[in-house]
């Protein structure tokens, strides 16, 4: 607090405390299904495993071009950090970040260096995510050293300048908390955004501006000058009908199973008019005006990649990885013994969808997107 600042200051910190401990209530369950059982996002994440699989050429290709190991921060003799934020609870973050060592260690090599730098990778989720079974299960054979930054990452986790290589994806769409519009004068029975009025989609957008500014200042004090980020966002491309796309219509089908079991007596339709999605899909242009909105990064590539649901709709493995990702949320919201019979109505409504299964209607597109901190080339 600035001296220059004498009155209201024991209102303002209280203010700030409210803020903080309300943007941590309202975030704090958003995290994957823990463990390694059959429910378990280990278990259930292919989805997201298509995506890093399909961002795995581009990733080495990037490397390959903006890393500069001229730069001292990337002398071989100095520890290279790798923090994925995110990262849930494996295998995929696994998998994403040997591909990012591979790639690094390749650049090294093609220079001629004598050695390789040691790796250190920070793993970060929430602090509610399942550490246990991502530590676990870390690969036996790994050539580096690991460690758990727990926190928000739309918080700063790390000293300034300390980490080498960011890496997020498939978490950025996860908005910190419901817009308060959207919570005070409500949805209209719907559980999101896609398909709804122009009143509520644009809270939520200014709730994503604020939260990825919030993300992109952070990695911004992070990186080392010069440092990299790899960004693997789901969004929609520009002129996209949302309520016309596979995602939105999952999602109204979401909600009207809800409507069915509020209806059954399983819970009131007051908590179905209160839940809302915490998820926002940006376009190309929001992200690059945002980004470009900080100074802090020159954007090497933006790449759109297709949904991996856009060439043979698996309907049964998307309902049990959605499953995986909102379980913990919705058994928050409504109760214990809600999410079994929620996604076993909802699995019975897609499969009956005969336009799900085309694949001209999953429009959802994910973004690839290459930063470098600014500074030091």
């Amino acid at each position: 607090m600035k001296k220059d600042h004498p009155f209201g200051t024991q209102a303002h910190m209280h203010t700030a405390d409210m803020e903080e401990k309300k943007f941590n209530e309202t975030s704090r369950k958003h995290y994957m299904k823990g463990g390694d059982g059959p429910d378990s996002y280990s278990r259930n994440s292919e989805f997201q495993k298509q995506v890093l699989t399909s961002a795995e050429d581009l990733i080495h290709q990037q490397i390959d071009e903006h890393l500069n190991i001229q730069n001292s921060r990337f002398d071989p003799q100095n520890t290279f950090r790798i923090a994925d934020f995110g990262c849930s609870i494996g295998p995929n973050t696994f998998y994403a970040v040997e591909n990012i060592i591979s790639a690094v260690k390749n650049k090294y090599e093609k220079s001629n260096q004598n050695q390789t730098p040691d790796f250190q990778v920070f793993f970060n989720d929430l602090i509610e995510n399942d550490f246990n079974t991502l530590f676990r299960n870390l690969p036996s054979n790994r050539t580096y050293l690991v460690a758990a930054a727990p926190g928000s990452f739309y918080d700063r986790l790390f000293p300034k300048k300390s980490i080498n290589f960011a890496h997020c994806s498939m978490a950025l769409h996860w908005v910190s908390r419901i817009p308060k519009e959207v919570t005070e004068r409500g949805n209209n029975g719907k559980i999101h955004y896609l398909g709804g009025e122009k009143e509520v989609k644009e809270p939520y957008a200014a709730q994503y501006e604020e939260d990825f500014g919030r993300f992109l200042t952070a990695r911004g004090d992070e990186l080392v000058d010069g440092g990299l980020m790899a960004l693997l966002a789901f969004g929609f491309a520009e002129g996209d009908v949302y309520s016309l796309s596979g995602a939105g219509m999952v999602f109204e089908m979401l909600g009207s199973c809800l409507e069915d079991m509020a209806k059954l007596g399983k819970f009131t339709k007051e908590k179905v008019d209160s839940f809302n999605l915490p998820f926002y899909f940006p376009s190309e242009s929001e992200l690059k005006a945002l980004i470009e909105a900080t100074g802090l990064f020159c954007i090497e590539k933006i790449a759109k990649m297709a949904s991996p649901m856009s060439h043979k709709p698996d309907l049964k493995g998307f309902t049990s990885s959605l499953k995986a990702v909102l379980g913990v949320l919705i058994e928050d919201h409504f109760g214990n013994g809600v999410v079994e019979e929620l996604f076993g109505r909802l699995l019975e409504k897609v499969l009956e969808s005969p336009i799900l299964s085309d694949e001209k209607y999953w429009k959802d597109t994910n973004y690839f997107v290459f930063l470098k901190r600014n500074g030091v080339n």
